[in-house]
């Protein structure tokens, strides 16, 4: 099993406002001169910086230790097969149902998993 480092959520500077109802729960860089967030004062919310970035080991890694991969055509499922690190597929969004079909049968015949299967 692997462990990932902890980081805080990073939300923008007084979301919880009665003036900002309409901000949603996300991270936008702070672009005021006298933003408190911005000047990494004591009390604010934390900004995303290179310090809260895994390992390269950790990185794109699944909890059970296996490496994603994201498939976007039947060429990269091959070369994957070929590659046979113990990875796992993730195929991409933007394929058509008869083509993830296809790419699932080749996977199925190597033994390889795929995290989003179609089901057909």
């Amino acid at each position: 099993m692997i462990k990932k480092k902890n980081h805080p959520t990073f939300a923008v500077p007084n979301l919880g406002q009665k003036t900002r109802k309409r901000v949603k729960d996300r991270w936008r860089a702070q672009r005021g001169t006298d933003n408190k967030m911005k000047l990494k004062k004591d009390g604010y919310n934390k900004m995303p910086n290179i310090g809260y970035k895994n390992s390269d080991s950790v990185r794109f890694a699944r909890q059970d230790g296996t490496m994603e991969v994201l498939v976007h055509n039947e060429r990269e499922m091959r070369g994957l097969i070929e590659a046979k690190k113990g990875c796992v597929a993730r195929l991409s969004h933007d394929l058509s149902v008869r083509k993830r079909l296809e790419i699932q049968r080749l996977a199925d015949t190597h033994s390889i998993r795929i995290v989003n299967r179609v089901k057909a």
